[in-house]
């Protein structure tokens, strides 16, 4: 059997036809053009999908399921969305609302929870009994894996480490919340303090590279003046980065993972990333003598979110 995976983004609908390996065989993808009507974008959704169905040669007769991974919480018990934020919906009846095109059993999880899937099923920690996906982005998600299987809490919030709170009193967080993990260990966080540190710095290395322009700056352009060893950027980055070994620290202290996946598009900052966070690490942990979690990068990409979401309707729906 073949199996449709919706990678749904507040910016494009990624979807595609995966088979039993998790090889995905025909992709395609739209805008999702945020703001329209929930039922037009599930339109696209649906028909973004059947493209990639068509491209990839397979009957529909041979599909078998249909996977969505979405940047909120969804009630699989009534297949609707609870809430996504970043989509401005909330209880959205999607399963309904698919089906009219794709008349196919349907499954929906956060996007984070798919990737992590993903990296478990095929990916950098396949084979590992227990592990945390990490993706750091914008915001910061989460994916818990245990013995192959996701685990999402009673409520379906148990991965929203995002909001974990770090700092008490600390950075307003879009949550309603203060201090919360993601408005230190995002890409959007790390931008933020690239800002504050050129308005203190307005010759630093970074300024230059943007022509004093704050608008342009990005976290590539700022790890990227740290790889260059300039001063202020590195002494940013190391900022950063511990925050990142923070949250690394209570992830290993709370749940004891096997391996610890860092996803997202910070992650692409590469070995330069991991080596700032394993050095910092070590001066946090409780248990210091004893073994703890690998901290890894991901290795499937932008490809997780398709992957994950087939395969892990896949087994929900056909145990």
């Amino acid at each position: 059997m073949k199996y449709i995976g919706i990678d749904l983004g507040g910016s494009h609908i990624a979807c595609g036809v995966v088979d039993e390996d998790g090889e995905i065989l025909a992709k395609a993808e739209t805008s999702t053009l945020v703001g329209r009507p929930f039922e037009n974008i599930v339109y696209d959704m649906g028909r973004c999908a059947l493209t990639a169905v068509e491209k990839s040669g397979v009957h529909m007769d041979e599909i078998s399921t249909v996977g969505i991974g979405i940047p909120g919480i969804a009630n699989n018990a009534t297949g609707d969305v609870i809430f996504c934020t970043n989509l401005f919906w909330t209880d959205e009846p999607l399963r309904r609302e698919l089906q009219k095109q794709i008349n196919k059993p349907v499954w929906i999880e956060n996007d984070a929870t798919v990737a992590g899937f993903a990296e478990n099923a095929i990916g950098i920690s396949k084979g590992c009994k227990s592990s945390v996906f990490i993706t750091l982005g914008t915001g910061v998600g989460a994916g818990i894996i245990i013995d192959g299987k996701p685990w999402i809490g009673f409520h379906g919030v148990a991965s929203e480490i995002g909001h974990i709170t770090m700092v008490i009193d600390g950075e307003p967080c879009t949550c309603g919340k203060d201090g919360c993990l993601e408005r230190y260990c995002s890409a959007t966080a790390l931008i933020r303090m690239g800002k504050e540190m050129c308005m203190a710095h307005p010759n630093c290395d970074i300024m230059q590279r943007i022509d004093g322009n704050l608008e342009l700056l990005n976290a590539k352009i700022i790890i990227d003046s740290a790889k260059d060893g300039d001063s202020h950027s590195l002494m940013l980055f190391n900022r950063y980065t511990k925050y990142l070994a923070l949250a690394c620290n209570t992830i290993i202290s709370f749940l004891d993972p096997e391996m610890i996946v860092l996803g997202g598009g910070v992650s692409h900052a590469g070995d330069f990333l991991l080596k700032s966070i394993t050095e910092k690490l070590p001066h946090y942990l409780m248990f210091k003598t004893m073994p703890y979690a690998k901290i890894k990068l991901a290795t499937l990409g932008n490809e997780a979110g398709i992957i994950g979401s087939a395969l892990l309707a896949r087994d929900m729906l056909t145990k």
